[in-house]
């Protein structure tokens, strides 16, 4: 039996390392694994943990159509694939890469037991066009700039590299089976089982003609909200880019970014410190009382609050609002960008480590290509340009130009020159007073 093993890739059509698994002829035991070692640190009720559960749905219902199975199991992958290697004569694993620190140890794991159980272990690119080392300087280094990165991206890529794998017309060669393996519901984080998730919908041209104009006002349907699918592998980047190409070079570019910070993380790992070293000087105030207004979204400046509430209730934020809320912990609350960073990878629903790592970095000026220590934003200019009419802003304050909604909590002329200030300090290697990042 050969297994294919789901991770971030939750479709049965073009995806890269199903096809190669089923092009060796079956049969093929498609697999997921909810992995306990990040399950147990998530919060019960996880939006994510549902997302993935209606897309394994969903993987299911056509697995039956086309007489096999999905098998889902809870437990650290290891484990679970040691169970069945137990009680099935598994010949080869085939899976999609993954990138993230985390994922690259587990997967070292698992083939160093696969090879000493003589099971093939493969994986495959799937979840980006150019990955690892592909797109490089040419003396062989990564970049550290994403308009060259993106330069050499554009110069690269090759029609038949948008190709789609011909997965979803193999199923024929899955195991043809009616056992099923799920995991009890309250096990991972749910109340029951949801319903299938729809296939997720292609951005409409016109939207996507229009992104470049529209995709910095928040009150604006100007987006693609793509963005979990593209977490998940609900969807196929390589269909999004070849939808792009020819409609959107500003949407080209968002995609762009996203396989600039996944080079970025595996070339740089260690993304728990500042990209730019000499940043690991700067001295964060400590004030949990202001990390807990920005967390709950009463900071007194209402682009802020309006972002904040929006992630809280739905997992989403606009990314133009991303930017601003970013920048005012860090700039303003000069609080360490590594709090915003783990309060968004807990509560958004696309979350990915490079992105987040890489957009967290550049709003506090510590990252590659970030935006200079000196810029800073002033969340009312920004809402007055981005949201004139404050649409936005009272679709989630209600109370916005009331006596109940808080005055600002700082001062932006304050709050300016003691980021400048500080940083500056920092950089130029003044001794200041340490202080510790509160827990």
């Amino acid at each position: 039996m050969h297994i294919f093993w789901f991770r971030r890739d939750l479709r049965l059509d073009d995806n890269h390392g199903l096809h190669r698994a089923l092009s060796q002829g079956g049969p093929v035991q498609p697999i997921f694994i909810f992995d306990s070692d990040i399950l147990d640190h998530l919060q019960p009720g996880d939006r994510r943990v549902e997302f993935i559960a209606s897309a394994l749905a969903a993987i299911n219902e056509q697995c039956k159509q086309a007489g096999g199975t999905l098998w889902v199991f809870y437990g650290k992958p290891l484990q679970v694939l040691q169970e069945l290697k137990r009680k099935h004569a598994i010949t080869s694993i085939a899976c999609n890469h993954d990138y993230e620190p985390y994922a690259r140890q587990r997967d070292e794991a698992v083939h160093e037991w696969a090879r000493a159980n003589s099971i093939a272990f493969t994986s495959y690119k799937d979840q980006v066009v150019f990955e690892r080392s592909e797109v490089v300087k040419p003396d062989g280094l990564p970049y550290t700039v994403f308009t060259p990165y993106s330069k050499r991206w554009k110069s690269q890529l090759k029609p038949e590299m948008l190709k789609a794998c011909a997965s979803e017309s193999m199923l024929d060669k899955l195991h043809k089976t009616t056992e099923q393996h799920w995991p009890q519901a309250r096990q991972v984080g749910l109340s029951q089982w949801p319903a299938p998730l729809p296939f997720p919908p292609q951005p409409a041209p016109a939207l996507l003609k229009a992104y470049g104009a529209q995709r910095d006002f928040p009150a604006v349907a100007g987006t693609s909200r793509i963005s979990v699918h593209l977490r998940f592998g609900t969807i196929s980047i390589r269909k999004l880019v070849a939808l792009a190409i020819p409609q959107s070079e500003s949407w080209l570019n968002e995609l762009i970014w996203r396989e600039f910070y996944m080079m970025i993380l595996w070339n740089f790992p260690e993304v728990d410190k500042p990209f730019k070293r000499a940043y690991q000087a700067i001295v964060w105030e400590n004030n949990p009382e202001h990390y807990k207004r920005w967390c709950e979204g009463t900071t007194g400046y209402p682009i802020v609050d309006a972002g904040m509430r929006e992630l809280a209730a739905t997992g989403f934020m606009h990314n133009r609002v991303r930017m601003v809320t970013a920048s005012f912990l860090c700039k303003h609350l000069l609080l360490d960008w590594r709090l915003g960073e783990a309060w968004f990878a807990a509560h958004l629903m696309d979350f990915e480590l490079s992105s987040n790592n890489g957009g967290w970095q550049w709003a506090a000026g510590t990252g590659c290509d970030a935006a200079p220590y000196f810029r800073v934003f002033n969340p009312s200019e920004q809402a007055r340009k981005f949201d004139p009419q404050a649409s936005y802003i009272k679709r989630w304050v209600p109370e916005y130009g009331t006596s109940t909604y808080p005055q600002p909590m700082v001062d932006h002329a304050f709050a300016r020159q003691r980021a400048i200030t500080r940083y500056k300090s920092a950089l130029s290697g003044e001794s200041v007073e340490e202080k510790t990042l509160f827990s």
